[in-house]
């Protein structure tokens, strides 16, 4: 692979060689120019330090929770939750209707889709809905280009072509990588840039005065926070990229995924953090579940939850996160985003479509009459159908702001009484997190991060909730509904059973996949993040690397032809619509 090396310059002097790239990938040159490299490491200089700390914070938390604890509403902030005088910023322009929120990888194709889509708000997505090869990063950002500067087209091996046709296209919204990703291509002094900041730097860098251009502007999801401190530090980031890009204070606005059983328990808190650059929160359920099996999986029986299946937003436990969600923005003048619908559709299976769309537009309705201003789907065919639950009850009416659902008890107990969880452990939800995890992180390792299996778009974060739910039920002892107790070798038997059905390909890393599944699913330390352990151990530009042996649980990040369940949609039709 070839190597660069870029020197910087900051409005404090030179630093020269302070700077070094360790990959190139095409359009690399468009990216990372002189001056989007200084603003990166001024942000890098100020705020690294702090990273670093809360990072250590976190470390802390999870092992509090291990040893007993449970996660609660902080008293030091109780002024700020008791206070009702105080409300974040109005909407910004392109934020105001939000109905309906597409997202997906910013790949190209992809891309032309979510922008012909018909939704409100495109989700692009640097996080969990992309796999972080460096050609995805930097293709990522001149797609985001392009795209604003609406030139972007596409054609395929096959001779298609794809273009923005759409007369009204949704407000683009950027979802960098969390705060604990490195960017390992990245180094100052030898040091990883944050994946975080490489990401939001580079958009605002290059794309901000074009979006307000526009009519628009520089919008984030921030995924992953699990602090109010966490979304300080954001709002500190926002404050210093503005006045150093010379760009009015509150230009820059973000919606916060409550997706951490710690900030399920600071959502008025991380508003207020955020008041003049918030935008709403949105309630990511997938890794929300996730986060709770990895904060109580060693708390015994009681903390262990049965097949992710039967795992629905009318659980108790997760009605009463997203009832206070709403509550929590809605106090607050903050728009609250509902989940994601994760259903594929194909005119392939008419019935099962048909099934699955009823499901859909009923979740979406709970949503829409639970108070919520919009919700995801990750599919262009499930938008009308989304759009339909919320008109329905919003009219002509851009959001319900107004419904403040004071209704809603504050209730921390509620947030983790999993005893109130219905359904069982059986043998086809042992078998299913076995082959997600597996399928998964073989097209992750290939560079997809969003990946259609069995009619589901799979991400990084339905990754986790199935290998953390394996490790949860081997290291309780869990039996599955036929008294069969789940040990790691009835595992690796289904891992041996899967790796003799999977239909191989040339360029596949199906062996560097089971062998990532059985680090982070079948071992005894439990990693943090299936993306970390990936990144450290496996993810090169294609290159296999050898297996390094298990990964501590605190551990920091070290530096084909597509087959069914890759980016893209299942039928031409619906890719179509």
């Amino acid at each position: 692979m070839d190597t660069t090396s870029t020197t910087a310059t900051t409005t404090g002097g030179t630093a020269a060689g302070r700077i070094r790239i360790t990959a190139a990938a095409e359009g690399q040159e468009r990216v990372l120019t002189e001056h989007a490299l200084a603003f990166l490491l001024q942000l890098h200089d100020r705020f690294e330090p702090t990273r670093q700390h809360l990072l250590q914070v976190r470390r802390q938390r999870r092992a509090a929770f291990a040893d007993g604890a449970d996660p609660g509403f902080r008293d030091e902030t109780r002024r700020i939750r008791e206070d009702a005088s105080w409300r974040v910023a109005p909407p910004a322009p392109g934020l105001e209707d939000r109905r309906v929120e597409i997202t997906g990888p910013i790949e190209r194709k992809m891309t032309i889709n979510a922008l012909n889509s018909g939704a409100k708000v495109w989700l692009a997505d640097c996080e969990d809905a992309s796999s972080p090869l460096w050609r995805n990063v930097i293709a990522s950002q001149v797609n985001l280009q392009d795209a604003i500067r609406e030139r972007i087209a596409f054609t395929s091996p096959e001779g298609k072509e794809y273009r923005v046709t759409a007369e009204e296209t949704p407000t683009i919204v950027v979802r960098p990588r969390g705060w604990h990703l490195d960017e390992h291509r990245i180094l100052v002094d030898g040091v990883p840039m944050s994946g975080a900041l490489v990401d939001f730097g580079l958009h605002l860098f290059h794309n901000a005065d074009e979006l307000i251009a526009r009519g628009r502007g520089p919008y984030f999801y921030l995924p992953k926070l699990e602090s109010h401190e966490e979304a300080r530090l954001w709002n500190e980031v926002f404050v210093v990229a503005q006045r150093l890009l010379v760009l009015p204070q509150g230009t820059i606005r973000a919606t916060v995924l409550i997706e951490t059983i710690t900030a399920a328990f600071e959502m008025e808190e991380i508003l207020w953090e955020l008041r003049d650059h918030a935008a709403g929160l949105n309630a990511g359920r997938w890794d929300y579940l996730f986060s709770i099996i990895k904060a109580f999986r060693l708390r015994g029986p009681a903390f262990v939850l049965p097949d992710r299946g039967s795992i629905t937003m009318t659980q108790p436990f997760m009605r009463a996160y997203t009832e206070q969600l709403v509550r929590a923005c809605h106090r607050r003048g903050a728009h609250a985003i509902g989940g994601m619908a994760a259903f594929v559709p194909s005119a392939k299976d008419p019935e099962a479509t048909e099934r699955a769309l009823a499901a859909v537009a009923a979740d979406k309705a709970r949503e829409a009459g639970d108070g919520f201003d919009g919700s995801w789907v990750a599919h262009p065919g499930l938008v009308e159908t989304c759009r339909e639950a919320f008109t329905a009850v919003l009219g002509e009416a851009p959001h319900q702001l107004a419904r403040t659902r004071d209704d809603v008890p504050v209730d921390g107990a509620a947030l983790i009484d999993l005893s109130t969880a219905e359904g069982s452990i059986t043998e086809a939800g042992l078998r299913s997190n076995v082959e997600i995890g597996i399928r998964y992180c073989e097209a992750w390792l290939r560079g997809h991060g969003a990946v259609a299996i069995h009619s589901l778009m799979e991400d990084a974060a339905t990754a986790e909730i199935s290998r953390s739910q394996v490790w949860q039920w081997i290291a309780n002892e869990s039996e599955t509904e036929d008294g069969r107790t789940i040990t790691r070798e009835r595992c690796e038997a289904l891992v041996a059973a899967l790796e003799h059905e999977l239909e191989r390909h040339e360029g596949d890393r199906f062996d560097e996949a089971i062998a990532l599944f059985r680090e982070t699913a079948l071992e005894e330390a439990y990693p943090a993040f299936l993306t970390l352990a990936g990144t450290e151990r496996y993810l090169g530009e294609g290159v296999r690397r050898p297996r390094t042996g298990s990964i501590p649980v605190q551990a920091a990040p070290a530096g084909s032809a597509p087959e069914e369940g890759e980016q893209g949609f299942e039928d031409e039709a619906l890719e179509a619509a």
